[in-house]
């Protein structure tokens, strides 16, 4: 299978809400991205957060395997600083080999849950 995707992808929309309704984790509300790697090397990634107000964080750092996919819930990530809840951001994800980024927000603020799903811009 050849590798497809591009290795830099821009989320120019972020916003975890502080609150949910239903039951934890799976009714929480959170942003993911889904990575595709569909290539023969493992994808080395780095994400860095961009906010209106303040510096940069990251990058946060993961791997995906060869021929796999991998969910990442922006909630889940910690290093190098938690996520903050009910802040714009933007997020810049940087690959050393070509992948596809997907990204995914549940609002769950409400029993009415929104989801919002969309293809990320890929660059190079």
């Amino acid at each position: 299978m050849p590798a497809v995707g591009k290795r830099v992808w821009a989320i120019a929309e972020g916003w975890i809400p502080a609150t949910s309704h239903g039951p934890a984790p799976q009714l929480t509300s959170h942003e993911t991205i889904c990575v595709l790697n569909a290539g023969e090397q493992d994808a080395r990634i780095e994400l860095t957060l961009y906010f209106a107000d303040r510096e940069p964080v990251g990058p946060y750092r993961f791997d995906v395997a060869a021929r796999r996919t991998r969910h990442v819930r922006f909630n889940d990530l910690t290093d190098p600083a938690p996520v903050p809840r009910e802040t714009d951001y933007a997020s810049l994800l940087v690959s050393d080999v070509p992948v596809v980024v997907q990204h995914t927000r549940l609002d769950s603020r409400q029993a009415e849950l929104a989801l919002l799903s969309t293809i990320a811009y890929g660059e190079s």
